[in-house]
C-alpha cells in the first residue's frame, strides 16, 4: 500500500496488530517523504506501543508523538502534549495508532473536526480473524461500527492482518483471505492490504492480494 493521504488512521480491536502496521507504514513512507510522524493515541493499552520502536524512528528521522508516560511504570491515560501538530502542521505525513476498540477511539475526538475539515485522510480498520471477538464478519463489523460511532470518522478501507504472532504460518494467512473478503463485502470497503511477517514473503509470493510484508516490532521488556 502506498499512503497517498496526509493522515492515515489505524484502528482495530485488541491484538489486531495495528501498532505493527502503523510502525511499518511510517518507516516505509519515510523513504519518499521528508517529514513523517507516527502518533500513538492508544490510551487503552500503554504497554505495547509505538514507542517500543523509538530508536528506529530516531534513526530514520521520523517524529514520534506519544504520551510522556509511555513505557513507564506510570499507568495514566494521558494524551501527548504535542498531539495538535497532527492537524496543525500540514507538511507532516502522519500515521495515527488510534487505540483498541471504541474506548481508544474516543481519544481521537479532539482532532476529529480538523481531520474531517481537511479531508485528506485514510481511516483503516486492522482486522484479525484469530482474535476472539473478531472471528467472523458479523462480529468484526460490530466492532467497526462501535469505533466509527466513538470517533465520528468513517472507515475507508480494511487491512487484513490476521495472525497468530510468531507462530503464524503461510497457511494461516491464506486461510484468512475468505474472512477478509467477507468483511469487505459486509462493510462495502476494500481490503487495501494483506499484512504478514516478512519471513513468509517467499511462501506467499503471488498468492495474496496487496501484500504488505512486515518487520515485526520488538517489545521493550
Amino acid at each position: 500500500m502506498k499512503a497517498n493521504k496526509r493522515i492515515t488512521l489505524l484502528c482495530g480491536h485488541y491484538g489486531s496488530g495495528k501498532t505493527n502496521v502503523a510502525v511499518n507504514l511510517a518507516l516505509r513512507a519515510r523513504k519518499d517523504c521528508e517529514k513523517v510522524a507516527i502518533a500513538d493515541l492508544d490510551i487503552v493499552n500503554p504497554y505495547f506501543r509505538s514507542k517500543d520502536s523509538s530508536a528506529d524512528f530516531e534513526a530514520a528521522g521520523i517524529r514520534l508523538i506519544c504520551s510522556e508516560y509511555a513505557n513507564s511504570n506510570v499507568d495514566i491515560p494521558a494524551l501527548p502534549q504535542d498531539m495538535y501538530a497532527i492537524t496543525d502542521d500540514k507538511s507532516l505525513k502522519v500515521f495515527i495508532d488510534v487505540g483498541g476498540d471504541d474506548r481508544g477511539a474516543l481519544a481521537l475526538g479532539r482532532l476529529t473536526p480538523a481531520i474531517l475539515a481537511e479531508n485528506d485522510y485514510e481511516m483503516l480498520m486492522v482486522i484479525n480473524r484469530y482474535r476472539p471477538l473478531t472471528r467472523d464478519a458479523a462480529s468484526t463489523l460490530e466492532v467497526m461500527r462501535e469505533i466509527e460511532f466513538a470517533c465520528k470518522i468513517p472507515f475507508t478501507g480494511l487491512v487484513n492482518n490476521s495472525n497468530l504472532g510468531r507462530e503464524t504460518t503461510a497457511e494461516d494467512i491464506l486461510s484468512s483471505l475468505p474472512y477478509a473478503e467477507s468483511v469487505a463485502e459486509a462493510s462495502g470497503l476494500p481490503v487495501v492490504m494483506t499484512a504478514f511477517d516478512e519471513s513468509l514473503a517467499a511462501d506467499l509470493d503471488g498468492k495474496v492480494p496487496h501484500p504488505f510484508p512486515l518487520t515485526l516490532q520488538k517489545k521493550i521488556i
